[in-house]
């Protein structure tokens, strides 16, 4: 199965994660990280989510899952690890459905949710890839759920790759790009500007350490198209 790769904005969008346990935990941490409301349905938590419960970081629902709890859900997290609750959560999520909001294309959750279900990609939605924050900058690697393990592998390799002072360079890009598209020359200087601000010269100069260098370069490139 191909998948389409996608980053979701969950800030504020209501998130269901049935299971208390380290698997289900990994899951609130994430949920929480992008901005998620998370909700978390199971008569036990590990002390970790005890904690966030108690600070009043993700609603807990103290029994198990039950039909009708994912109604207004935008994504479901199923990790159990029963097989059994996994066919009857994606069984009561293909009875209701869900619709598309025409205006901004995005999935209205009021009567479904996009399942995700832990080690078990025949019953997901969506599958969560291996991935790696640096700044702003995230990178995700999947192998269609057929080897997790491939894609942490590969995971670490590019955080090697892709870690260091590029979370740096991203704050000044973002800024830059803003000079830049307001700045008075012509669009084609501009693009070609932008281009060079991305190119894999500048990735090479971040990754050897010449950060300083490469913003002087590009700020005296900006300077010069300004005048």
């Amino acid at each position: 199965m191909r998948y389409y790769p996608v980053f979701l904005n969950l800030a504020g969008k209501q998130c269901v994660v049935i299971g208390g346990g380290k698997v289900a935990q990994r899951k609130v941490l994430s949920l929480l990280k992008a901005g998620a409301s998370v909700t978390v349905i199971s008569p036990a938590l590990t002390p970790k989510l005890v904690g966030l419960k108690s600070r009043g970081s993700i609603r807990h629902i103290d029994r198990q899952y039950e039909d009708g709890d994912l109604k207004g859900a935008f994504l479901t997290v199923s990790a159990t690890g029963a097989v059994g609750l996994n066919d009857k959560i994606a069984g009561s999520l293909n009875d209701s459905g869900g619709s598309l909001n025409e205006s901004g294309g995005s999935i209205i959750a009021s009567n479904g949710s996009l399942l995700n279900a832990a080690d078990q990609p025949d019953k997901c939605d969506y599958i969560v890839p291996s991935q790696i924050t640096c700044g702003q900058l995230a990178i995700a690697v999947s192998t269609s759920g057929i080897s997790p393990a491939l894609s942490r592998t590969i995971a670490a390799e590019l955080r090697q790759m892709f870690g260091g002072d590029f979370s740096s360079y991203l704050s000044f890009l973002k800024k830059f790009r803003h000079k830049v598209i307001a700045s008075t020359s012509r669009t084609p200087d501009r693009a070609a500007l932008l281009k060079m601000a991305g190119s894999s010269a500048s990735v090479a100069a971040v990754r050897e350490g010449r950060l300083k260098e490469l913003k002087a370069e590009l700020t005296k490139r900006l300077d010069e198209l300004s005048n």
